[in-house]
């Protein structure tokens, strides 16, 4: 039997590590996990610096078969990409890229694939910035800050969201709202009738803000947000009742005992 590359997921808990957790359910391939918990600061621990200079999660390696180092991936959507490339089972999750006869032309390939591309990059960027600002300036509400300057840094908190978060949140979600109502094929996905690496990239965030944060970050138009869009809403649902999607849920379960997609201060971080 052919040796197969080593591949091993650092795992961090409240994080986008849990997107990369579902794709390599979904790619079958077989795996390992590290397992990091968040320090009282919520920070990542220092192990992870010793994986990854920068010392964030996700970080998958790969060691390709008699190779003595192994290949570190970092940022999400590189991520996607080299494993979808390089697993079979990833063809299935990247549309097809030419139109039939425009192979190799400017704007010859299919929407599908457009859409894929520009979702891997937007998430990483755009939307996740403004994700993670939200997450940075509700901790600022929280208990980790002193009762007695709590106040304060509240007011500034929601000064903050009400001035830049919330109108970027509503902007994102209009677009991902429009990004569904004309999705190729009628589909049920971003980029079509058929589920995607970014698809698995949007799951984090959309899951996890969707428990906590995007009802109260401000007034929507028609409400709340699950009326406001009504089809993003529907779509987060889908993701959260995806076989693999639960499958990751169930393998943290496994492990850990329990599972919070919410970020949280943990135990010690384990070697699984």
């Amino acid at each position: 039997m052919e040796e197969e590359a080593k591949v091993k997921l650092h795992w961090l808990n409240g994080s986008r590590a849990q997107s990369m957790l579902w794709l390599l359910e979904e790619l079958e391939v077989p795996y390992d996990l590290e397992i990091y918990h968040r320090q009282k600061s919520m920070m990542a621990p220092p192990e992870l610096k010793k994986i990854h200079p920068l010392g964030k999660s996700p970080v998958v390696t790969v060691t390709p078969p008699g190779a003595t180092e192994p290949i570190v991936l970092a940022e999400s959507g590189f991520i996607v990409q080299y494993l979808c490339d390089h697993f079979p089972k990833g063809a299935s999750l990247v549309p097809r890229r030419w139109k039939d006869g425009q192979e190799h032309k400017v704007g010859g390939e299919t929407e599908e694939w457009m859409r894929y591309q520009y979702l891997l990059y937007y998430i990483e960027g755009s939307f996740m910035s403004t994700v993670v600002l939200q997450f940075i300036l509700s901790g600022m509400k929280g208990n980790s800050v002193p009762f007695f300057v709590r106040p304060i840094t509240t007011l500034i908190a929601n000064q903050l969201i009400g001035m830049i978060v919330f109108p970027n949140m509503k902007r994102h979600f209009a677009m991902m709202e429009q990004f569904l109502g004309t999705s190729p094929g009628d589909g049920s996905y971003m980029c079509g009738c058929n589920l995607t690496g970014a698809d698995m990239m949007l799951a984090y965030p959309l899951i996890a803000g969707k428990e906590d944060a995007f009802d109260s970050i401000g007034r929507w138009q028609k409400g709340s947000f699950k009326e406001t869009f009504p089809k993003l809403y529907a779509y987060i649902e889908r993701l959260a009742e995806e076989p693999g999607w639960k499958k990751s849920v169930d393998k943290v379960k496994e492990i850990e005992g329990t599972f919070s997609i919410l970020p949280t201060p943990g135990q010690p971080s384990a070697r699984i």
